[in-house]
């Protein structure tokens, strides 16, 4: 009786075209007030300089089916440029650094993600000081959580590295490094 059973089901999904609905990616907006974007540099070889970026946005799809579907965005605003030093920051806006007047945002956008150790590898185009350049990153995390209620949420955190004279931004080598270490975590609200 069971297997008549099943085989009427499975008769009435091949004549119909009714089969279980397809899980959908997921879209998420970043939640600034709970991510983060910093940096540090070599001083001399001394010390290090570390600084962040306090306006920023961006979004996300993550499709747990097929991590290749996935996609991440993110925009930069490097006027908002802080290292804890009014006169430094000012500096780091002009001509000599980020040049924000002539380039007021640095982005990134994916262009390919796929499944790696404990996350996501993930290859998109950087475009800093007007330059852009591929980079690639894993992204670890994509544990969700429900907070405040009814609010779907996930996050990801990575650190890379890139030697900034290769966007253009070649002033002061001798002083400060070239290689810049970047970290980045992030929380995205579902859509």
């Amino acid at each position: 009786m069971r297997a008549k059973g099943f085989m009427c089901g499975v008769l009435f999904v091949v004549l119909t075209g009714v089969s279980a609905p397809a899980l959908a990616a997921d879209n998420y907006v970043i939640d600034a007030m709970h991510s983060a974007v910093t940096f540090k540099i070599s001083h001399m070889g001394l010390s290090w300089v570390h600084g962040r970026f306090n306006s920023f946005s961006g979004s996300f799809v993550v499709d747990a089916n097929n991590p290749a579907a996935s996609s991440f965005e993110l925009n930069i605003k490097p006027e908002s440029v802080d290292t804890g030093q009014a006169k430094r920051d000012e500096h780091l806006r002009l001509a000599d650094f980020f040049n924000v007047k002539q380039f007021p945002t640095l982005s990134f956008k994916s262009t390919s993600v796929k499944t790696a150790e404990n996350g996501l590898e993930v290859t998109g185009d950087l475009t800093l000081h007007g330059t852009t350049k591929p980079v690639t990153f894993t992204l670890q995390g994509g544990r969700k959580a429900e907070f405040p209620k009814g609010v779907q949420r996930t996050g990801y955190t990575t650190e890379l590295s890139i030697k900034r004279s290769a966007f253009g931004m070649d002033k002061m080598l001798e002083a400060l490094g070239d290689e810049v270490f970047i970290a980045i975590s992030f929380q995205g609200i579902k859509k």
